[in-house]
C-alpha cells in the first residue's frame, strides 16, 4: 500500500481505519472519501473528498488525482437501516462495489494493479446456516437486504478475481464495538449503546432478548486484522469470497453483567423489537480457523478486556465519572468521614 483511498471514511470502521493507516503510511498517503462532510479532526488530519460512491466518474477522477493503488471500500447501508429502505440498501451497497471493481478491472487492463478491501458480514448467513461454530463454507441464505447484498458482493468479488485477476480481499465482520463512534444502524450496535448509556445514564433498554448470543469484536482487533489481511502475500490468500473473522461471543445479559461490574448500580431492561428477528438469523459463534491458518489472524481482546477498555475511554471522552461512580462520589462528599471498607 502506497496511496490509499478509504470510502465510507466517516463510518464506524472508516473513521478509525483512516487514522491508523495515516499513522503507518503518512497523512498525505491516505485519502478519506464520504458522502458526508468530514469532522474537524479528519479535515485537519489529511486529504478528504466529499462524493457519492455510486458516482463512478467521480471516483475515477479522485483515484487519478491521488494516484490511488489501494481501496478500502467501506461504503454501505447496514442491516436495520437497510430493512427500512431495501431499495436504497441495494443501490448503495451493490452499485458502489461494482464501480470500484470495474475501475480496478479497467486499470488492470492498462497493466496497473489496484488492490481492494471490501467488508462482508455475518449478515451474509441466514436462519438455515449452522449457528454454532459456523464454518467458512456453509449455507448462506440471508433474510435481510443487507445480507443479500453481502452474499452478492462476495460472489462478485470472487468473480472479478477469477475472471480478471483483480486482487480483492474480504472479511465477514462480526458485531464491532468501539468507543470512538456512536452506535449506528446495525443490529449488533446494542453492544456499543449499552456502554454509552451506562456512562451517561446508568441504565439501558436493550432491543434484543437477554439470552441473544452474537459474535463480537473490539475495534482495535478489527482494524489490525483488516490491515494484516491486506498486507498478507497474495499466495496466502486462498479465499476470494470472504473470510470468517471472529474474536468473542456473548449474550446481551453477559455483557450487561460485565458493564455492571464497572458501573455499580447499572440497570439493563429488555424490550425486543424487529431487530430480534434479524439477530435470530445470525450465528452465535464463528469458526475462523481458515483466516488463522492462511494469514495468521489472532484476536487480542476478550470480553472482560474489551469492556474495561471501553469504559475507561468513554469516561475520558465524556470528561466525567461514570454514572455509578458519580453517586458514590456524592455519598463520600456528604459523609466525608465515612470510610469504604
Amino acid at each position: 500500500m502506497k496511496k490509499v483511498l478509504i470510502t465510507g471514511a466517516n463510518g464506524q470502521i472508516g473513521s478509525e481505519l483512516i487514522f491508523e493507516l495515516r499513522k503507518r503510511l503518512g497523512a498525505d498517503s491516505v485519502v478519506g472519501l464520504d458522502l458526508r462532510e468530514p469532522g474537524e479532526e479528519q479535515q485537519k488530519a489529511g486529504p478528504y473528498e466529499v462524493l457519492d460512491a455510486t458516482d463512478k466518474a467521480g471516483l475515477e477522477k479522485i483515484m487519478a488525482k491521488y494516484q490511488i493503488d489501494t481501496i478500502f471500500h467501506l461504503v454501505g447501508i447496514l442491516s436495520a437501516t437497510g430493512e427500512k429502505n431495501p431499495n436504497l440498501a441495494w443501490k448503495v451497497n451493490m452499485t458502489s462495489l461494482l464501480n470500484v471493481l470495474e475501475i480496478a478491472r479497467e486499470t488492470k487492463a492498462k497493466n496497473q494493479d489496484i488492490h481492494i478491501f471490501w467488508p462482508s458480514s455475518i449478515a451474509a448467513f441466514g436462519p438455515t446456516t449452522p449457528r454454532e461454530h459456523t464454518p467458512q463454507e456453509t449455507v448462506m441464505v440471508p433474510t435481510t437486504m443487507y445480507g443479500v447484498t453481502k452474499v452478492a458482493g462476495e460472489l462478485l468479488c470472487q468473480y472479478y478475481y477469477l475472471k480478471y485477476g483483480v486482487d480483492v480481499r474480504s472479511i465477514r465482520y462480526p458485531g464491532l464495538i468501539s468507543w470512538k463512534t456512536a452506535p449506528g444502524g446495525g443490529t449488533t450496535d446494542y453492544a456499543v449503546a449499552i456502554f454509552y448509556e451506562a456512562v451517561q445514564n446508568g441504565k439501558y433498554e436493550c432491543y434484543l432478548e437477554p439470552g441473544t448470543v452474537l459474535p463480537m469484536m473490539y475495534m482495535p482487533d478489527a482494524i489490525r486484522g483488516t490491515i494484516e489481511l491486506m498486507d498478507a502475500p497474495a499466495e496466502n490468500i486462498k479465499t476470494r469470497t470472504s473470510y470468517n473473522f471472529s474474536a468473542v461471543s456473548f449474550s446481551c445479559a453477559e455483557l450487561a453483567a460485565e458493564v455492571k461490574k464497572l458501573v455499580p448500580g447499572f440497570e439493563c431492561a429488555y424490550n425486543p423489537d424487529s431487530r430480534q428477528k434479524i439477530a435470530n438469523s445470525w450465528p452465535k459463534t464463528i469458526d475462523d480457523s481458515v483466516a488463522r491458518a492462511e494469514w495468521g489472524w489472532k484476536h487480542e481482546f476478550d470480553t472482560r478486556k474489551m469492556a474495561t477498555d471501553m469504559m475507561a475511554n468513554l469516561k475520558h471522552k465524556f470528561g466525567r465519572p461514570v454514572a455509578g461512580q458519580k453517586a458514590a462520589a456524592s455519598e463520600q462528599q456528604a459523609h466525608p468521614t465515612k470510610r469504604k471498607i
